[in-house]
């Protein structure tokens, strides 16, 4: 049963949070170490698999523009899926972005993220 209802950050799993929070600080070697070893990391279509093509793309993406991030949203979908919106604001192109990130967890850590734009 789907549960959308919008969560503050301290009611995420501790993955999803602690994830959030290192990935916001652009701490790579510390959001890593919230996946699972066969984690797969989805943006922009572009699929991301094993320790060391997702460490890369978590200390790569975005390195090129300054952005703040801020999360807007929040939702439990069910025991293992939870989805979080959050809003950057920066220097890329189009200067603001929605972004629907969705964790998928097992045994406590991130085994699937889906980076997407939010639907408007």
């Amino acid at each position: 049963m789907t549960q959308n209802t919008d969560l503050p950050s301290d009611l995420l799993p501790t993955a999803v949070r602690q994830f959030l929070v290192a990935h916001i600080a652009r701490d790579a070697d510390t959001a890593s170490s919230f996946l699972a070893e066969d984690a797969v990391i989805v943006d922009q279509d572009e699929t991301f698999r094993n320790r060391e093509e997702t460490h890369a793309f978590l200390r790569d993406a975005g390195s090129e523009f300054e952005y703040t991030t801020e999360q807007i949203g929040a939702h439990r979908v069910d025991d293992t899926h939870w989805v979080v919106t959050v809003r950057l604001e920066g220097t890329f192109p189009g200067g603001v972005a929605e972004l629907d990130y969705r964790f998928a967890l097992r045994d406590d850590l991130i085994a699937e993220l889906v980076i997407a734009n939010h639907p408007a």
